[in-house]
């Protein structure tokens, strides 16, 4: 079943992998705006924009571009801002200003260049804007190509379609809890059956974040975060002058050997699957750890058995 989706990323708007996965969701009869920064803001995270305006645009050129079927809604827009500006503006008021025929029922983050694996969820602007949407109430799920040595996404566009069409025994309707109208009174059972973990992903309690492999074997793994390490993370550009100046990238990534986390699927040739809890545990919506345990035990094809 075809649902309505909102779309952002950090990559910018002109990221081919964004827009090829914006096409793709067109021919298969997703409604779909689009709401991306300008720019490439990698790395961003959580960063809001408070004190500066933000240029907001709608992208006529790009939509006729990549749209497929004439007769599925797509409309195409950017914001001078972060990817969490983006979902804010999108969610709380923008939408349904600009674009009130399209009323998302679900999130998609990417698709990113580059992997956000591990600690890298605490970082990305990619994960940090399907967060964001997820605290707003909308299910949503983050996609990276885990690469920089290509950037070919039909393998990435594959691996989210496949995801959607599971998805969609889950995402059956618009979502109710979209700006929270209840607050923390609304807040799923501890059980671990299935209506109970599909509850907090659809209240945007729980929220996914995949990754492709550089070379992918069209297999998933649903597995928690790994660890990954970055040493020499700073390199001093400067030395001579009064000013000293520093580049903030690691010379060197190590990810740890530990099966069944997302780096080892990855590195092994699968799409991971991670639930991530948009909430800090101690939050009155914080994700018990028994739900959170139970939602990332594999089920069919290595996808979340709750799907």
């Amino acid at each position: 079943m075809a649902f309505p989706i909102l779309l952002t990323n950090d990559d910018g708007i002109n990221s081919p992998g964004l827009q090829d996965l914006a096409t793709s969701l067109n021919g298969r009869g997703h409604p779909v705006v689009v709401l991306a920064p300008l720019t490439e803001q990698s790395a961003a995270g959580m960063k809001l924009t408070l004190r500066d305006d933000m240029l907001f645009q709608e992208h006529t050129d790009i939509a006729d571009k990549i749209r497929i079927d004439e007769e599925v809604p797509l409309r195409v827009f950017s914001l001078d801002g972060s990817p969490c500006d983006c979902i804010i503006v999108a969610i709380d008021g923008g939408l349904k200003s600009w674009v009130p025929e399209i009323e998302p029922w679900m999130c998609i983050s990417g698709i990113n260049r580059g992997p956000n694996l591990s600690v890298d969820v605490l970082h990305s602007g990619t994960v940090s804007a399907a967060r964001e949407a997820a605290l707003y109430g909308l299910p949503s799920l983050s996609v990276s190509l885990a690469t920089y040595s290509h950037q070919d996404y039909s393998h990435s566009i594959e691996a989210t379609l496949d995801v959607l069409d599971r998805l969609s025994a889950v995402v059956r309707k618009k979502p109710d809890n979209l700006l929270r109208p209840d607050g923390s009174k609304k807040r799923p059972t501890d059980s671990l059956d299935l209506d109970s973990l599909r509850s907090w992903f659809l209240q945007g309690n729980l929220f996914l974040n995949m990754n492709i492999p550089d070379t992918w074997k069209g297999t998933f793994q649903t597995v928690p975060l790994g660890a990954r390490w970055y040493h020499n993370a700073t390199d001093m550009m400067d030395k001579e002058s009064i000013g000293v100046t520093f580049k903030v990238g690691a010379a060197r990534i190590v990810d740890e050997d530990i099966e069944m986390t997302d780096c080892n699927a990855v590195e092994s040739g699968f799409a991971s699957i991670t639930p991530l809890a948009s909430w800090p545990q101690n939050h009155p919506l914080g994700v018990p750890q028994s739900v959170m345990e139970e939602s990332t035990k594999m089920g069919i094809e290595g996808m979340p058995h709750w799907f």
